[in-house]
């Protein structure tokens, strides 16, 4: 079922790059990408506020605007805040104090697919950091505004990301890669970031295509799996997104990862 959702996602995709004056209901329509939200102003901003909220529109299919910010109540300590993405349940935010890779004496925004605080502000399991200071003093790409082109990536995490997808593969843990490689029966299969999947047939953008495994006769030669160097966790079309099964699997590995790190820390 899921592989028969995915192919016809994939096709509804190649129609909807067709020019249309109407739209598909219920579906999220193809926009211009220089006006669309597919752009890296996402505005997270600190403010004095009672209420603690989050609307990080990373996958937002509106455009975002100055009002898009990120608040936090000041008088509770960092280190006791998290905060879920509206817009994406697998994704959270929490304060961890410095240093970091960002900064040795400010608090950052650490990225997380589990709603506990990661282990240490460096654990293997938070996918990148985003600054999250109150006065700015920190450069950013836009000299104020903190966005998601201040985005640093976890290179450890990119590491696990990478071999819990191998495994996976290995273990067939995921329905739709394996109904790509029917599809492909022979040569070099993409395996392409969900949140921004190509038109049928064809190939993704680069900084989209996680990795590549080689297929024979319709079957993952999953020991083939290599990692695209162009790869990147963030682009304008948000956060990575894998496939269920390989989400699932990457989730369970840095699960395993979080106990460890827990169990080092506390001996």
């Amino acid at each position: 079922m899921l592989a028969s959702r995915y192919v016809a996602r994939q096709l509804i995709r190649r129609q909807s790059l067709q020019p249309s004056a109407e739209s598909i209901p219920g579906l999220p329509t193809i926009q211009n990408r220089t006006l669309s939200c597919r752009v890296f102003s996402r505005f997270i901003s600190t403010s004095r506020s009672a209420t603690s909220f989050l609307y990080s529109r990373l996958t937002s299919p509106t455009i975002p605007t100055h009002s898009t910010q990120l608040r936090f109540n000041s008088s509770i300590p960092h280190t006791s805040q998290s905060f879920p993405d509206p817009s994406r349940s697998d994704l959270f935010y929490h304060i961890v104090q410095a240093p970091t890779p960002i900064s040795k004496t400010l608090p950052a925004y650490a990225l997380s697919f589990f709603p506990q605080q990661p282990p240490s502000s460096a654990s293997t399991t938070i996918i990148g950091w985003l600054p999250a200071q109150e006065n700015l003093s920190l450069p950013t790409s836009s000299g104020g505004n903190v966005t998601l082109a201040d985005f640093v990536a976890n290179p450890a995490f990119v590491q696990v990301l990478h071999s819990a997808i191998r495994d996976g593969l290995i273990e067939g843990v995921d329905e739709i890669q394996k109904a790509t490689a029917m599809q492909t029966i022979q040569g070099w299969m993409h395996l392409h970031d969900q949140r921004n999947i190509p038109a049928l047939n064809r190939i993704g953008d680069p900084d989209d295509i996680i990795g590549s495994v080689l297929v024979e006769n319709s079957e993952i030669l999953a020991e083939t799996y290599q990692p695209m160097p162009a790869y990147r966790l963030v682009t304008a079309d948000g956060l990575m997104q894998l496939t269920p099964g390989l989400a699932q699997k990457l989730k369970d590995v840095l699960g395993g990862i979080a106990e460890k790190e827990k169990a080092e820390l506390s001996s």
